[in-house]
This record gives C-alpha cells, structure tokens and sequence, in this order.
C-alpha cells in the first residue's frame, strides 16, 4: 500500500512540474505606481483685489429745532441707488483644516445718489454718497477645496457731499444747502471666494454688506443773502446702507499645493 501511495505522489509532482516551469518562465508584470493624491491648497496669504458693485442707502429723517434738537416733525423715510468701484487689501490664515481667520481693509468710490423730501417743507434734497471705506475682519470655512463661504464684520465710514435744497414743484434752487457730512458706523457681511484653476493665485469674490451708521443733526447754509425757507431748523438723518460687491482678487504670496492628502 505504502509504494502504491508513493507512487502516485510522485506522477502528481511529475504533472505538476511543466506548468511550475512554465510560469517561471514568464516575465514578471512591471509595476503600476498608483495615483498621485489630490494636491491640499493653502489659503494662508495676503492679497489685492477691485471691481464693483451696487449700493443702496435709505434714511430716516425728521425736523428738529436748532440748536435745542427737539424733534418736530414725524420721521420720513427716503434714500438713493448707484454703482460704486472698489478696492481691497488683506491678509489670511488658515488653520484647524478647513477653517479661515482674516484682515481686510476696502475704499469705494461711487455715485449713489437720491432725492429725498425735507420734512415739513416744500423742498427736495439732492444727495449722493461719494466715497466710503472699511476695515474689519471674516471667519470663513472652505466648503470645498477652492470654495470659500464667510462672514465679515466690522467698522465704516461713508461721506457724503453737501445736500443741494431745490423747491418740490419746479427744481428751483432755494438758495441754501445742508453740509456735507462723514458719517460713522458698523457693517456685517456674508459672501463666498472661489479659486479659478485655470489662472493660479487669482481667486474671484462675491459679498453682501449691510452697514449702520450714526445719525448727524444738519443744519442748512445760506447760498444766498436772505434765504431762509427753513426757518433756521434743522434735520436729525441716520442712515442705512446694503451693497452687493463683486471683485477679482489676487493672492500675491499664494504657494498653491503644499502638502499631500493621503
């Protein structure tokens, strides 16, 4: 029985043997190195950027006494619309993965203008805001790799030239006018930047601002000699302001990728 067994051991490692010998003579397979990872971005840098926007103010107004600025009058609401053009400049640090912390500074220059009615009077004022600026800062989160959504908040400032004062039936003028005035506030915005692949470094962004200011006591200005329309009072307006701004920014010390994602 044992050479029975032993036997057939060895015709199975006799058949077994050109197909071992076969195979060894094969080459091997060259070896495929897989893909590369998807490249991690940065967004740590400063940057420039301009382009525009539209801006809407709007104003609560009312007469008062001048100078004891007692109110009387109702308050009456008007405002003004215009394009403005923009530029920025700011710094951001990115940490804790997807999380982004920044600095930012923007002036705007424009022609947002509106003709409101002077309480209790028969005039029209044509105003335009002229210029405006902002500082502040944003926390923003990285939705995707080259999509930023954030927030932003903080202080403002916006100027507006000196009120021309014309009669509400025939635009003529009254021959007085309301200064021009700075006025002082906050803002708070949400917006969203997005990387254009195709042009490195330059990103594009997109952000909705409302600001609040403080209110200013006017009180009118003689053009001319013996115009006194207004008899001597004066207008409490505090403003309100919403813009849409849209610009091309441009990170100046972006490193593109900068480490692998495993």
């Amino acid at each position: 029985m044992k050479k029975i067994l032993v036997a057939a051991a060895a015709l199975t490692a006799l058949a077994g043997t050109p197909a071992i010998a076969a195979d060894l003579g094969r080459p091997m397979p060259a070896y495929k190195a897989p893909p590369p990872p998807a490249p991690v971005y940065s967004w740590t840098g400063c940057y420039l950027g301009g382009g525009g926007g539209y801006g809407m103010w709007n104003q609560d107004m009312y007469e008062e006494s001048f100078p004891g600025l007692v109110p009387l009058s109702l308050t009456t609401t008007a405002g003004g619309r215009g394009w403005f053009a923009t530029v920025q400049v700011g710094c951001d640090y990115q940490f804790a993965g997807d999380w982004l912390i920044g600095a930012f500074a923007d002036w705007d220059v424009g022609n947002i203008k509106g003709t409101p009615e002077l309480p209790n009077t028969p005039l029209i004022g044509r105003e335009k805001q002229k210029w405006a600026w902002a500082a502040g800062g944003r926390l923003g989160y990285l939705v995707l790799p080259q999509l930023l959504a954030f927030v932003s908040v903080g202080f403002t400032e916006a100027h507006f030239d000196a009120i021309t004062l014309v009669a509400a039936d025939d635009g003529d003028s009254a021959g007085e006018h309301l200064p021009a005035h700075t006025y002082h506030g906050w803002f708070l915005g949400t917006g969203y930047e997005y990387a254009l692949k195709w042009l490195p470094g330059w990103f594009w962004k997109t952000e909705y601002r409302y600001a609040q200011y403080r209110g200013a006591d006017l009180a009118p200005v003689f053009d001319i000699r013996g115009a006194d329309l207004i008899d001597g009072d004066a207008f409490h307006m505090r403003k309100f302001e919403q813009v849409i701004r849209s610009e091309l920014v441009w990170r100046f010390n972006w490193g593109g990728p900068v480490r692998a994602a495993y």
